[in-house]
């Protein structure tokens, strides 16, 4: 690995002072679910009966802007963005937006907004997916891949 001008390498404790102290303006986070709040869930699937529990809390606090990188559904077809987590949440209205296979959502407070989508993926194919009701951007437009 050879690091790049500008890049920094600190060591747990650091990067806990960063996080805790708000110095980080965006963070990138996978996701389990997302509700049309913001809410995360992305440390725990109860199925499982086991977590994951790290760091994710303290990111999703802490960072001035979290956005959530994630498959649009699940491996069986289930909804990943919902009106309301099941899962345990990770974070309270805390994502900013949301990237998955399919589409690019801003949260806002008056609800969820489609900004782009997949090649291929129409508004009413990202809504079948998507069980919050969706605004479509003004400048909605589709990715370029």
């Amino acid at each position: 690995m050879t690091l790049r001008p500008g890049a920094a390498v600190v060591d747990g404790p650091t990067s806990f002072a960063i996080i805790r102290g708000r110095h980080l303006d965006v963070a990138v986070l996978g996701g389990l679910q997302v509700s049309e709040r913001g809410d995360l869930a992305n440390w725990m699937r109860p199925e499982r009966g086991v977590g994951s529990v790290g760091g994710a809390a303290d990111i999703a606090r802490g960072a001035r802007r979290v956005y959530v990188a994630m498959e649009h559904t699940t491996r069986d077809g289930g909804l990943r963005i919902v009106r309301r987590c099941t899962y345990p949440l990770t974070a309270v209205e805390a994502v900013h937006a949301i990237f998955t296979d399919v589409a690019v959502i801003r949260v806002t407070a008056g609800g969820l907004v489609l900004e782009e989508a997949a090649p291929g993926w129409s508004v009413d194919a990202v809504q079948a997916i998507t069980e919050p009701r969706l605004t479509v951007s003004p400048a909605f437009r589709e990715m370029t891949v």
